[in-house]
């Protein structure tokens, strides 16, 4: 397979660099909204999504880092949640097989019920042995760069690629976040502190945790391995996202009772969201620009407890007011 600097160089790095922090930042409303849809907190369902989403917003944390590494500032875009759309990801693109097992699916904001569970696992999908297909072989050429992959993996898959080709890039200690070493007690470290051979270790070491953690990488890999399990909180901390949905998705006589959307929004409560939700991509922003805002603990708590009180009060969660208005 040819895999050529020039087809993929720094500019479409750094794309590359944005696209990672636009998926794992796109999962964190969705996965929360899913989680806070649960009555009862003491469900396994709900510990098992509230471990996966403290998940993505380490995956997030390592995104921003790895781009500032590469000296590109990522933007904190607020995400769109509409039809089957998931960002960078073409299922499709899959063994039609596996996907079949997972529809229907939306990407739209909601409950945790039988279409945003299969979502859920399509989203964190294992590559398995069919690793990359023909429509993503032919774009690890390069010379016609994809924005989209069948799996998290094969996207990961071509970032390392991408990372390897411009390692005399990397420049350690720019801009780095780490809010998540008290819970990972096995890991080196969660930020790039070297420079270019170093440097590159790190940078893989942060993907192979994105990507172990999240769809497992591989089925010969029976859990995720000790260096990137939570030391600290996660109930099942050798299990992979894609196992702990699955986990949800085939325990349907036992799935938790929910919370019910779609009514009437009389009291602005998803306005309210809306307005912390953009104060904490703001704070987002501010952190991965090498600031150090103090109020990232309580804003992450209110937009919690906003998602909460909107399903309370039977209405859907919405983090833009162009989603709003389209609920309409």
């Amino acid at each position: 397979m040819k895999l050529d600097k020039e087809g993929f160089g720094l500019l479409e790095l750094h794309a590359h660099l944005q696209y990672a922090v636009d998926l794992e930042l796109w999962t964190i409303p969705f996965y929360m909204s899913a989680m806070y849809s649960i009555k009862d907190k003491n469900t396994q369902a709900y510990q098992l999504i509230r471990s996966i989403v403290n998940q993505e917003m380490l995956h997030l944390q390592c995104a921003a880092n790895i781009a500032n590494a590469f000296g590109l500032s990522p933007k904190i875009n607020v995400p769109v949640y509409e039809g089957t759309k998931v960002p960078h990801l073409d299922f499709s693109l899959d063994p039609q097989e596996l996907v079949k097992q997972y529809e229907p699916y939306t990407a739209e904001i909601g409950p945790l019920d039988e279409e945003h569970i299969n979502a859920m696992c399509l989203i964190e999908l294992p590559e398995y042995d069919t690793q990359l297909k023909s429509h993503a072989q032919n774009a690890m050429v390069f010379c016609d760069t994809p924005t989209e992959y069948g799996t998290i993996g094969a996207f990961y898959q071509a970032l390392l690629h991408g990372v390897a080709l411009h390692k005399d890039q990397i420049r350690g200690g720019l801009k780095q976040v780490d809010f998540f070493a008290p819970f990972y007690r096995n890991m080196p470290n969660l930020t790039v502190t070297g420079s270019k051979d170093i440097g590159l270790s790190q940078v893989q070491l942060l993907i192979n945790l994105i990507t172990d953690q999240g769809e497992g990488f591989s089925a010969k890999e029976e859990c995720v391995p000790k260096v990137f399990q939570n030391t600290a909180d996660d109930p099942q901390p050798a299990q992979d996202h894609f196992a702990k949905f699955n986990e949800i998705k085939t325990c349907k006589d036992d799935r938790p009772e929910t919370f019910q959307g779609g009514g009437a929004d009389d009291s602005g409560l998803q306005g309210i969201l809306i307005e912390q939700f953009a104060e904490l991509t703001q704070v987002f922003q501010a952190m991965f620009n090498g600031e150090n805002p103090k109020q990232f603990f309580p804003i992450m708590a209110s937009v919690g407890a906003s998602i909460r009180n909107c399903w309370q009060n039977g209405v859907t969660p919405s983090f833009s007011e162009s989603t709003t208005q389209e609920e309409k």
